[in-house]
């Protein structure tokens, strides 16, 4: 009988607390817009949930097993909205298909959905989620089949994590690889641009990676004058704060780059400065009223920061690849009162895994879990209970009342 209750209880909570993600999410974003109308969102806009999410179905996999705090924890994760990906694998028909059939769920919950566009020739450089297109026109008629499946819903486009920072010139590539490469991203934002309710951004990798001139002209390279911004963050876990003034950054030199003769990434200021000096460097160069691009940051699982080993520890930490004890970071919202951030996004699904990381080991196994880590987008029960127990900000829950 008390199992029964405890059951009874938790399904009670979980309903309520899913309805209160719900309504904070709602009251966030029908709050009064922050900046202006020619970015591609709102304030009020409500991001898709998808409502049979791998958290969703981790939540009933607890229950079962008599994890009730996990349980509760997984049903708060799954009430929040996860950008939904499109790799490749499936037929051109079968990815309009599935792209229609995510803008008619969307539509049935009056949300927006959050596309990853994840196919570019190359991919990940051959890396842990190599595969991709196999040349320049296959990947075009995957977009054109993409944007038909969109049609003229509201859609945000994560197009190509990774596409431009690690782009073929920064893994050994050929200068005529780097051409075909920015190519094919300036043509699928021109496509994808067409569909009139589409907001494309590009790749701008992360705070801790390139400098700010070299993003920058990489965007530029690559078509940003096309699209509404880029994204950050991307499947890292580099602060909201960090990503904020390096996305600042980088819009203003993509203007001064477009705007001044002779200009070269080397000229702007970047990260790595001290930042007094950035900031008086930008201030001198760029004016007060430019027209800069908009931002977006993947907050899915900084919520405790980036993470490094101890020196000394491993040959190479691969600090990007699973790190331990991360956490969820700031819920999906476009209302992020920062005048160029158009919105806090889960992009990356928390809980798939980022690779089979070794730190330069001989492996097979991770040495920071003893265990050998799930392929690449594999699903991690272990690690997405860890990131739930670790989120910053903590989830709306009480585990005394399923005790």
């Amino acid at each position: 009988m008390r199992s029964t209750r405890i059951t009874r209880g938790l399904l009670a909570v979980a309903a309520a607390t899913a309805l209160c993600a719900s309504a904070t999410a709602t009251s966030a974003a029908a709050a009064t817009p922050t900046s202006g109308a020619d970015r591609g969102l709102t304030t009020n806009t409500h991001f898709y949930v998808e409502l049979n999410s791998k958290a969703a179905q981790q939540a009933s996999t607890d229950l079962r097993a008599g994890h009730l705090t996990d349980a509760l924890r997984m049903t708060e994760l799954a009430s929040w909205p996860v950008a939904q990906w499109f790799n490749g694998t499936a037929k051109l028909s079968d990815t309009t298909n599935a792209m229609a059939k995510l803008q008619a769920k969307a539509a049935l919950q009056h949300q927006t959905p959050v596309a990853v566009a994840y196919n570019i020739p190359g991919r990940d450089c051959s890396q842990y989620s190599a595969g991709g297109a196999s040349n320049s026109s296959e990947y075009a008629a995957w977009i054109d089949a993409l944007a038909k499946g969109i049609g003229s819903k509201k859609t945000v486009v994560i197009l190509e994590p990774d596409g431009l920072a690690l782009s073929p010139a920064y893994c050994g590539g050929t200068a005529q690889q780097q051409a075909d490469r920015t190519a094919e991203m300036t043509a699928a934002v021109r496509r994808l641009e067409q569909q009139s309710g589409t907001s494309v951004y590009l790749d701008a990798g992360h705070s801790a990676w390139q400098g700010s001139g070299t993003q920058a002209q990489l965007l530029i390279d690559g078509g940003i004058a096309h699209a509404r911004g880029f994204f950050l963050n991307v499947s890292n876990y580099q602060t909201d704060a960090d990503s904020v003034r390096y996305g600042t950054q980088v819009a203003k030199c993509v203007w001064y780059l477009q705007n001044t003769r002779g200009a070269t990434a080397d000229d702007c200021a970047n990260q790595y400065w001290p930042a007094a000096d950035a900031d008086k460097w930008y201030k001198d160069h760029v004016p007060a009223n430019a027209k800069l691009p908009h931002f977006v940051i993947d907050s899915s699982r900084n919520g405790q920061g980036p993470w490094d080993a101890a020196p000394g520890t491993y040959t190479d930490s691969q600090n990007w690849c699973n790190p331990p004890g991360r956490g969820l970071g700031t819920r999906p919202t476009a209302n992020t009162r920062t005048a160029l951030l158009d919105a806090f996004l889960w992009v990356k699904v928390p809980g798939e895994s980022d690779g089979s990381c070794t730190r330069g080991t001989a492996g097979p196994t991770d040495p920071e879990y003893g265990v050998v880590d799930p392929v690449a987008g594999g699903w991690w029960a272990d690690q997405v209970h860890s990131l739930a127990a670790h989120a910053s900000p903590a989830l709306n829950f009480n585990p005394h009342l399923v005790g």
